[in-house]
């Protein structure tokens, strides 16, 4: 036996505990309600916070419909002012540019010495042809007294031959005589038609050379405003290149909008326009006439107003402005609610708190409101922006613009869904 042996046989042993003392204890803290494990908690719900949005309710409002144009003044009706006769000077111009002038007001003057001249001559050629028709009717009566006689000695004649006591020779004599009158009556006749002719012709020439007298004097056919004048003192005056004056008939002044081909059938004649005119300031006219006829390349058409009559308007003047196509009282929404998906257009009602898509027709847009055509009733409530976050049955929290204003608590803590 070894020292280790020994020493573990001199030691004490140590005593067990009892099997039955750890069971003891368990129980013990069973009864005492300890407990033994930890359960693992509940989780508590999340909250869902409600979106709050601003709503518009459905109203009545007046609705106008507007067509945007611009274009430029034109004259109603230009009078171009030529001369009537060619190739002589141009003695005086007495009317200036702007000037008002009158029907039959003398505008310039040709030089009428030539003219003059020329009715001259015709008078003296009308005298000449007078006198030959008066010599011509005399030969006729010389010629007719001649006839008279050679016909009666022809008559006497062949009563003497029918008697016996007459010759075949005085016969023949006298029905040549006969044939001889005849004759220079029917030439005395041709005579005096042939100067009667040229009467005709000389009268003529003088009427025209009288009425090229007249028109050395230039007058305004018309009354009206001097919107040009182009002829020049000393110039050979002629009725082709341009014009000696134009005038605006009577003063008149429309103007001439540009109107795209989309907007054509919504406009009439007698809508009412309002304009912008550079210099001038708004003016208020009606649409006058519609062109029948689109431009090819640009896909505009021309519309002509009439505008109030003001001195300050002035041909080639730009105008930009509006045409009343429509007004009515109609059911209307924020522009804003208005939304569209794939060709549908559409809002987001509103009913008890909960989103209800609803289809609309939708009609004319008069500055931040929409024509609701069919589709909704009045005092509907709709999303009035930011429709396009929400989509049908939502649930939502609603406010409106006048509750907005109103409440600065609500507006200062007012939802990104607004």
């Amino acid at each position: 036996m070894n020292s280790f042996e020994q020493s573990r046989k001199l030691a004490p042993r140590a005593k067990a505990a009892p099997w039955h003392v750890p069971v003891a204890l368990l129980v013990a803290a069973l009864l005492a309600g300890a407990p033994v494990y930890s359960e693992t908690p509940t989780p508590v719900k999340a909250q869902v916070k409600v979106p709050t949005v601003t709503v518009a309710p459905v109203k009545m409002a007046e609705i106008i419909g507007q067509v945007f144009v611009s274009g430029t003044l034109v004259a109603r009706d230009e009078i171009l002012v030529y001369p009537q006769v060619s190739g002589f000077t141009i003695d005086s111009l007495t009317k200036r540019v702007g000037e008002t002038v009158a029907a039959g007001d003398v505008l310039a003057t040709l030089a009428t010495r030539n003219l003059t001249v020329l009715v001259t001559q015709a008078q003296a050629e009308v005298t000449r042809v007078e006198a030959s028709i008066r010599q011509a009717q005399s030969q006729i009566n010389t010629a007719q007294a001649g006839l008279t006689q050679a016909e009666a000695q022809l008559a006497r004649n062949a009563q003497l031959k029918n008697r016996g006591v007459g010759t075949q020779a005085n016969l023949d004599d006298a029905t040549a005589a006969a044939a001889t009158a005849r004759a220079a009556f029917s030439s005395a006749t041709d005579g005096l038609a042939l100067a009667q002719a040229q009467r005709d012709q000389v009268q003529a020439q003088l009427d025209l050379a009288m009425l090229n007298l007249d028109h050395a004097q230039i007058t305004a056919p018309a009354a009206g405003i001097v919107s040009a004048r182009n002829g020049q003192l000393g110039e050979i005056a002629s009725s082709g290149g341009e014009p000696i004056y134009r005038i605006i008939a009577d003063g008149a002044v429309d103007v001439e909008l540009e109107i795209i081909e989309s907007a054509l059938g919504a406009v009439s004649v007698g809508d009412p326009v309002t304009l912008d005119i550079a210099s001038v300031g708004t003016v208020t006219g009606s649409v006058l006439r519609i062109s029948p006829t689109v431009d090819r390349v640009n896909r505009l058409a021309i519309v002509t107003v009439e505008v109030s009559s003001e001195s300050q308007l002035r041909p080639g003047l730009f105008a930009n402005g509006t045409i009343e196509t429509a007004r009515r009282t109609s059911l209307t929404v924020p522009t804003e609610a208005i939304l569209n998906d794939s060709g549908d257009t559409y809002v987001l009602r509103v009913k008890e708190g909960v989103i209800e898509r609803s289809p609309v027709t939708a009609g004319l847009i008069w500055e931040d409101y929409r024509e609701i055509i069919d589709g909704l009733s009045e005092n509907d409530m709709v999303i009035a922006r930011a429709g396009a976050f929400f989509i049908d049955g939502d649930t939502v929290n609603t406010i409106t613009e006048d509750q907005k204003t109103s409440s600065p608590a609500v507006t200062a803590g007012k939802d990104a869904g607004q």
